[in-house]
């Protein structure tokens, strides 16, 4: 199914093709803090729509992943990893996501505080 969503502002719009089963709280520092509930996906199902000046970028720790976020409102809509290749993925924060309620899916526990 396709998903469109955005930061709360709209200025980074996205979308992106999955088939949603569930939702992943990880607690790692960054993730916990923001409290985003993910769904991973294959990187090439992500489009960014909209983004321009405003798509920022923070990396921490071994800078495996490109955490995105709006330099104008603030939210994480999603996040990138930043490795070459076709095993690449992305990870939407679905509370960005228009037209679902992430809290009716289940949510699966992943520790990231671990890698």
């Amino acid at each position: 199914m396709l998903y469109k969503g955005s930061c709360h502002c709209g200025k980074i719009a996205f979308q992106f093709k999955a088939e949603l089963t569930g939702a992943v709280r990880c607690n790692c520092s960054i993730c916990s803090r923001k409290g985003a509930l993910l769904c991973a996906i294959p990187h090439g199902s992500l489009t960014v729509l909209a983004w321009g000046d405003d798509l920022g970028t923070y990396t921490f720790g071994n800078h495996a992943m490109a955490h995105r976020f709006c330099r104008t409102c603030g939210i994480h809509p999603f996040a990138e990893d930043v490795r070459e290749g076709d095993e690449r993925s992305a990870y939407v924060n679905l509370n960005c996501v228009a037209d679902i309620e992430p809290s009716t899916l289940p949510i699966f526990d992943f520790d990231g505080r671990s890698l």
